[in-house]
């Protein structure tokens, strides 16, 4: 699959808040992408991604 434009494998299948873990991301300080469509913060958990999946995860950024 592709996150934020580079190529990541995993051996089983992983769910969007799985993948969220691995990269260290709190969940709810993001958005997630997955193939040009917003996944809502609910289906984190149920959300499977697939080999040929595009993710883009978009933090937010606090600042004044």
């Amino acid at each position: 699959m592709i996150v934020n434009g580079k190529e990541m494998n995993f051996e089983t299948e992983i769910t969007v808040d799985e993948l969220l873990k691995s990269l260290g991301l709190d969940k709810d300080k993001v958005v997630v992408e997955v193939n040009f469509g917003i996944v809502p913060k609910e289906k984190y958990t149920d959300r499977i991604l697939n080999r040929e999946d595009r993710v883009e995860i978009v933090s937010f950024v606090g600042g004044g």
